[in-house]
């Protein structure tokens, strides 16, 4: 994998150079633009962002280099079945954009803790915004750096502590000096760079194969199934129809990272076409990350370890003076996902702990200040939760962070799902959920993820199914939990919010129709082969 670097020509180092130079620029006339308002912050972009900015910026957040490795793996020891993971999410994206994000925008709140503290108070807000730091910190700081580091390492053969450190260092300039404007904004340009590097690899990939009709006549038919059969060891259907919406609601309807977008939303509209366009967005899974995986099983048909087919694909395919693109794009998802991860630790700390706990009357300059210093210290703790990360042997990457994240999401699936549809849920529910739930929840985790491992103790049922259990068995007990309470404390409506609740526009429904019936035919097409 290291021979990228002795492929580098003069052309390479000039694309890279490039590049840093139109990044940096672009970082920089966001920040420091003559326009700026005296008044902004670095959380909501003063609330700017258009349906691009928002649905580029979001999938920037979620293209992470893990998603670059493990899809072409997974692509190359099963063919397309992990485009579940993008295709499925559609239904939960639907659900931000119709459901959550009318009721967020309404509320006019920064944070997801800031949501559900306007309804059940300030005890249910605290526990929720240490328990969105702690996620924040873990799922994707640490685990995405760590992705990142690791594939650093692998290309120029440096320490994890050198590469972690200068990649975490770059993504945070933009965070520390523009905040999500300017992620918003360096993320539009580097997913349009992504997609165009990315879709050269594939065609590349393509003509040497000899076409789609070759791929498809070379490779197992079961390999362009996206439903696979009950007995499929990896990821069974059942497994991705149950456990998965479970992380999904989690992971797109209340993830601080993923919703501060459509919080900085000009409007309720363009943040809702946002959402939809990210759903647009997310089709290109599979001919941008996937078939690289199904292509390098057909060309190089005996990899000892899958997680490199990726860069198997770059350094056999791509011509001397396009490597240097490659850096690039690594670059790119990196800076757009631990910049994003930033934004939101540092909005979350510094609204919903330093104004709400410390300094309620502090001025728009401390909370920025604040804001800064938060980014300074997430980036000081991620790197040492890399370092302890890279001393745990044996990991398969992918299904570490879908587990992980499928034991943290749980208790948040169950709490903003019952706020938002059932008016009758207690604030005892709520906190008991959080606080009580989360622990089972992350001790679960926990115990299956490092002190019964799976692969060794083989009573345990795929991790998908187990974070649907635990869903389910958190929704049974926070509604007994509001059905029993003998002195209830509802949710508090707020009839300003209620009135400020706008209904979808013509135009956003169409764009959600026109998708459904997209994904259906996506569905119906790549089954049964």
């Amino acid at each position: 994998m290291g021979n990228i670097v002795e492929r580098l020509t003069s052309l390479d180092y000039i694309i890279v150079i490039v590049y840093l130079i139109i990044l940096i620029v672009i970082g920089y006339r966001a920040s420091f633009s003559k326009d700026k308002n005296k008044d902004e912050t670095l959380f909501l972009a003063n609330k700017s962002l258009g349906w691009a900015s928002i649905g580029f910026n979001m999938w920037g957040t979620n293209v992470g280099p893990s998603m670059l490795l493990a899809f072409a793996s997974i692509g190359y020891t099963t063919g397309i079945v992990a485009v579940n993971f993008d295709w499925y999410a559609f239904i939960f994206l639907f659900l931000l954009a119709i459901v959550f994000a009318p009721k967020y925008l309404a509320a006019k709140v920064s944070t997801m803790p800031e949501f559900m503290g306007n309804r059940y108070g300030d005890s249910t807000q605290n526990i929720l915004a240490w328990y969105a730091l702690v996620k924040i910190l873990i799922s994707w700081l640490s685990l995405g750096l760590f992705a990142g580091g690791f594939l650093v390492r692998q290309i120029l053969g440096i320490p994890m502590w050198q590469s972690v450190t200068v990649l975490v260092a770059f993504a945070g300039l933009f965070t520390f000096f523009g905040g999500l404007k300017a992620i918003a904004k360096v993320n539009v340009f580097q997913m349009i760079l992504l997609i165009a590097v990315s879709l050269s690899l594939t065609l590349l990939g393509l003509h040497k194969v000899g076409g789609i009709s070759a791929l498809y006549a070379k490779t197992p038919g079961n390999f362009w199934n996206l439903i696979q059969p009950a007995s499929d060891p990896k990821y069974p259907w059942y497994a991705i129809l149950l456990g998965y919406p479970v992380a999904a609601v989690a992971f797109f309807c209340t993830d601080q990272s993923m919703v501060q977008s459509v919080l900085g939303a000009k409007n309720l509209k363009q943040g809702q076409l946002g959402v939809s366009f990210i759903g647009w967005l997310k089709l290109l899974s599979l001919p941008l990350f996937i078939v690289t995986g199904i292509l390098c099983y057909v060309l190089f048909p005996d990899l000892k370890d899958p997680n490199e087919a990726y860069m198997t694909m770059v350094t056999n395919l791509f011509p001397p003076g396009m490597n240097g693109l490659v850096i690039v794009v690594l670059i790119a998802v990196l800076v757009g996902t631990i910049g994003s991860s930033l934004n939101s630790l540092s909005t979350v700390f510094t609204m919903d702990v330093y104004v709400k706990k410390i300094n309620p009357q502090a001025t728009n300059k401390q909370i920025i200040n604040i804001g800064r210093l938060t980014v300074v210290a997430g980036c000081i703790i991620a790197v040492i939760v890399v370092l302890a990360i890279d001393n745990i042997k044996g990991l398969n990457l992918f299904d570490v962070f879908q587990s992980v994240l499928g034991f943290i999401a749980p208790p948040l699936s169950v709490v903003f799902l019952l706020t938002v549809f059932w008016k009758k849920t207690t604030r005892k529910a709520v906190n008991f959920t959080l606080s009580i739930g989360s622990i089972l929840s992350l001790g679960i985790g926990i115990t299956y993820l490092w002190i019964l491992p799976p692969n060794e103790y083989t009573f345990w049922p795929h991790y998908l199914m187990l974070s649907f259990y635990i869903f389910a068995g958190l929704l049974i007990t926070a509604l007994l939990i509001s059905i029993l309470d003998r002195s209830p404390s509802f949710y508090k409506i707020n009839d300003e919010h209620q009135a400020n609740i706008e209904k979808p526009d013509r135009t956003v429904w169409i764009s959600w129709a026109v998708l459904a019936v997209v994904m259906i035919a996506l569905y119906l097409f790549f089954n049964g082969h």
